[in-house]
């Protein structure tokens, strides 16, 4: 079982069925799966994307400033990230949220001795903003954290994908699933795990991968204690 992660949530696992923003039905299911978790004693760190609110490529496209559209993605991880944080407490998981973006009134600074003793202390640790900085994405965020906390694995939760296959499951009925890739077969296959600057930064650090579908009741818990479930991606070659 590992004893330190990194749970990865997009920001579209957040929506549930609805076509944008936060469902807390959805979110109040994500906290019950990340309770059982903490129940084992696990130290949880998540790191949320925005992608249910605004995506900074969306914006560039629609003409926007990419570094002011980034901006507006970070402060969308926010919100996602207080959701989640009522959730869990409203179940009785002491949570707190930490911000690479100074926004001291609902969210601490993101200070990396303070994180570990919070995991430490058992409390899940919510690490939204992103890194702080334009042009990178929550998948780079999660490698980050990952690497400055000291985590075993980054378990990547995805909303209806069972894990990594050659080609799009959702758009080729004959997309094979592998059950085992290292980062390097990642990057030369182009993919789509985490974007290359996310993946060559877990390779660098030594920090494994699963891929599991989110949506299945029990897979969080599975993924923590190593069974086999959906793609695991290693490090090494």
């Amino acid at each position: 079982m590992y004893q330190r992660i990194i749970l990865k949530l997009s920001g579209e696992a957040l929506k549930g069925d609805t076509n944008y923003g936060i469902d807390p039905n959805t979110v109040n299911k994500i906290a019950s799966e990340i309770k059982e978790i903490y129940a084992l004693g696990v130290q949880v760190g998540v790191v949320v994307g925005a992608g249910n609110l605004w995506r900074g490529v969306t914006g560039e496209q629609l003409g926007m400033d990419r570094a002011q559209a980034d901006y507006m993605g970070m402060l969308g991880t926010i919100m996602n990230g207080l959701a989640l944080q009522d959730a869990l407490e409203s179940i009785k998981v002491p949570s707190r949220v930490m911000s690479a973006i100074p926004i001291s009134e609902v969210a601490e600074p993101y200070i990396r001795r303070r994180a570990i003793r919070h995991l430490e202390k058992g409390r899940v640790t919510i690490f939204v903003g992103g890194t702080g900085s334009p042009y990178f994405s929550t998948d780079t965020a999660a490698g980050l954290r990952a690497a400055e906390i000291g985590a075993d694995v980054i378990l990547m939760a995805k909303n209806g994908v069972t894990g990594v296959y050659n080609k799009d499951p959702k758009q080729h009925s004959d997309a094979v699933l592998f059950e085992e890739l290292t980062l390097q077969e990642v990057l030369e296959k182009n993919l789509l795990v985490m974007d290359a600057t996310a993946a060559s930064m877990c390779k660098e650090n030594k920090i494994n991968i699963v891929v599991f579908d989110m949506n299945i009741k029990g897979n969080m818990k599975k993924a923590t204690l190593g069974d086999k479930i959906g793609t695991l991606v290693t490090w090494e070659d």
